[in-house]
């Protein structure tokens, strides 16, 4: 097999972070798309409703150790090949990804030390936090989330320490930061939070389908939303502490664009209920919006 298109397969499986990733600047950039992949590998074994909990743990577990030390090329792709029938869904942007794991692997461990070191330390992290909720699953798969504490470790785990990754990205290749870091750090898992509670919102319908329950019963939803608007507002903040340290364009621009996205995610599911997408034309209308307002030295968010 060949080795793949990187950004490709980031294309395929992601549209927020196919439009921000590519912001970004070497090295970073190619940083983040391998990290990006690695969660969204972790992220299939975790959604996989169509595996039984222990196939869905254990895959999890056994790529957690992978990125410690990859087999020999021939038995991972034959323990892979295993692994993938029957394959966990029916994307295929996200099975190509999988049929490419032993690839994304390989070029994540030739990545510059401090950096890999960064990366997988946090995917590790997810893939055992997801590997303790899957494992708290029905024995049918499904799962319900019990409070909104829950809901915020749950968020933690699988978009949380993402933030804290980029964090740690951030600070090893841009001496500028210095100053900032602990304030950057202190904020670091709320901006990932933040998003991730707003897909929450966004697709809880469609995921309730799936037997995943993000949105506990006993919780009010407006006090949801009012917790996606503090943590956005914490995002908010991470990001102008990017801007005014003079972080790279790139790094303000990955940051921002997400966090308006989610914003106005917000506003549209608020208003229109779960399922509300903002369309592809408003898309543009922020993205341009974005980098006109940093060619003006405006407020990135």
């Amino acid at each position: 097999m060949s080795a793949p298109d990187y950004e490709d397969l980031l294309l395929r499986t992601s549209r927020t972070f196919a439009l921000s990733i590519p912001l970004l600047e070497e090295p970073v950039r190619r940083q983040v798309t391998l990290a990006y992949l690695l969660f969204r590998i972790a992220d299939t074994f975790e959604d996989a409703s169509v595996w039984p909990k222990d196939a869905r743990r254990d895959g999890l577990l056994d790529f957690c150790a992978w990125l410690d030390e990859l087999p020999p090329e021939e038995d991972a792709r034959a323990t892979l090949e295993r692994l993938l029938d029957p394959p966990p869904t029916d994307h295929e942007g996200y099975l190509d990804l999988l049929r490419h794991t032993v690839d994304v692997v390989g070029a994540y461990r030739e990545l510059e030390p401090v950096a890999r070191e960064a990366v997988r330390l946090h995917t590790q992290r997810t893939c055992r936090g997801m590997a303790e909720f899957v494992e708290r699953a029905h024995p049918d798969g499904s799962l319900e989330l019990r409070d909104l504490a829950d809901l915020k470790n749950y968020c933690y785990v699988v978009a949380g320490i993402v933030g804290e990754m980029l964090t740690d990205l951030f600070l090893a290749s841009s001496a500028q930061l210095q100053p900032i870091e602990a304030r950057l750090r202190e904020k670091a898992a709320t901006f990932g939070e933040a998003l991730q509670l707003v897909n929450i919102l966004k697709d809880r319908a469609d995921d309730r389908e799936e037997g995943r329950t993000f949105l506990p019963p006993s919780v009010d939803r407006d006090d949801v939303f009012a917790l996606a608007r503090r943590d956005l507002e914490v995002a908010r903040s991470y990001v102008l502490l990017l801007q005014e340290a003079g972080a790279p364009r790139g790094d303000v621009a990955f940051t921002a664009l997400p966090v308006r996205l989610a914003q106005e995610a917000l506003d549209v599911v608020e208003s229109e209920g779960a399922g509300a997408k903002v369309g592809r034309g408003r898309v543009l209308e922020i993205v341009k919006s974005l980098h006109e307002d940093l060619d003006a030295a405006r407020p990135a968010v």
